[in-house]
């Protein structure tokens, strides 16, 4: 597991370079609950590019054979904790966007048009 990524992985780094080439500008690694990959400052906006495996996409999420009872307890643990920033954020009065990495990997086009949509909104 030491070679997961945990941030910079490539959907995030797709999202990042199709947002700056459109002039959108962003801060990553901001302190805000739950760390999210992307955060919009002035415009309160915070993006999550979920790994389909580590927070149980409903379309890929295959358990594995080994150990399932700690990848159980695991998965289970991510998702309750991606419930939770949501309901924090949402509450600091953050608009929060999640999108799953095979949605960036199969459309990114649409990925940054729904968040240049958001963003547009609140300008």
């Amino acid at each position: 597991m030491s070679r997961i990524r945990g941030k910079d992985t490539k959907p995030e780094l797709v999202v990042r370079r199709a947002l700056f080439a459109l002039g959108y500008r962003y801060r990553i690694g901001h302190k805000l609950p739950g760390r999210p990959d992307l955060v919009f400052v002035h415009q309160r906006v915070a993006v999550f590019i979920d790994g389909c495996f580590w927070h149980r996409c409903p379309e890929h999420f295959r358990m594995p054979r080994s150990n399932r009872e700690f990848w159980e307890a695991k998965i289970s643990a991510n998702c309750e904790r991606d419930r939770r920033v949501d309901s924090e954020l949402t509450e600091l009065g953050w608009r929060v966007l999640r999108f799953w990495e095979h949605e960036v990997r199969r459309e990114p086009d649409v990925v940054v048009g729904q968040i240049v949509m958001l963003l547009g909104g609140m300008l």
